[in-house]
C-alpha cells in the first residue's frame, strides 16, 4: 500500500466532466523523505517509513536525531510507515530519497484519507448521538427536552450496560474516510485535490493511502 503524508489546506469546489459542482478538499501532500526502509530479512515484512514537516533540532530526542541522520535529512515532525510500498516503487525506494505527490497519485485514482477529527469537547446526546429530544423538539430547556431520558437501570440489572449512548467527549478521534476520488494533482505546488471532506481542522496532518 503506497501513500503520502500531507497537511489539510481547506475546502473548495470544482466542476466535474459532466458539469456537476463537486465539493473538494485541498491537501498539501509532501514532499516526504524516506527515513527508513524495512525488509523481510531484518524486520519480517516490507515497509517504507516517510517523514514530513520540519522539526526543531532542539526539540528532537537524540535517538531520533541519529535516526534522521542515517537518512541524511533534517528532523521531521511526522513519521508514518506504509507497508508493501516497495512493490510499486522499487526504483525510487532508497534511504534519503524524496517522494512527491506526483510520484504516487494520478487524477482519477481513489484514495483513503486518515486524520484526527475536530474535538467538540463534552457534548450531550442530541449533538453526540442525534437523539431527537422530547417530541423531536431539540431547542429550549422546557421539560428537559434535550435530556437522554431513562437509561434502563433498576433493581435489575442494577447497573448501566457498556456502550450505552450517553453524553461524553466527542471528536478528537482517528478517522479514516474511504474511496475519495483524486480530482486534480498540482505537482509543482505539491497539492492534491480530492472529492468530499477529509477529517480534521485546517493545517492538521492527513495521511493519504492508495
Amino acid at each position: 500500500m503506497s501513500g503520502i503524508i500531507g497537511k489539510k489546506i481547506g475546502m473548495t469546489s470544482i466542476y466535474s466532466a459532466d458539469g456537476r459542482s463537486v465539493a473538494c478538499t485541498v491537501i498539501e501532500a509532501g514532499p516526504c523523505v524516506i527515513t527508513q526502509v524495512k525488509d523481510e530479512d531484518t524486520d519480517g515484512y516490507t515497509a517504507v517509513q516517510l517523514g514530513y514537516g520540519e522539526r526543531k533540532e532542539k526539540n528532537t530526542p537524540n535517538a531520533l536525531k541519529g535516526h534522521f541522520k542515517k537518512a541524511n535529512t533534517t528532523p521531521k515532525k511526522e513519521v508514518v510507515e506504509f507497508r508493501n510500498f516497495r512493490e510499486e516503487f522499487e526504483g525510487q525506494v532508497a534511504l534519503g530519497n524524496e517522494i512527491k505527490v506526483g510520484d504516487v497519485f494520478n487524477e482519477g485514482d481513489f484514495v483513503d484519507a486518515i486524520g484526527t477529527s475536530k474535538g467538540k469537547g463534552f457534548q450531550g446526546v442530541v449533538k453526540r448521538h442525534n437523539f431527537g429530544g422530547v417530541g423531536q423538539a431539540t431547542h429550549g430547556q422546557h421539560n428537559r427536552m434535550r435530556a437522554p431520558g431513562s437509561i434502563g437501570g433498576a433493581s435489575y440489572p442494577a447497573r448501566v450496560f457498556k456502550g450505552m449512548r450517553m453524553a461524553g467527549r466527542m471528536g478528537g478521534d482517528r478517522v479514516k474516510v474511504l474511496n475519495l476520488q483524486v480530482m486534480k494533482v498540482v505537482p509543482e505546488k505539491n497539492l492534491i485535490v480530492v472529492s468530499g471532506s477529509v477529517p480534521g481542522a485546517k493545517n492538521s496532518i492527513v495521511v493519504l493511502e492508495k
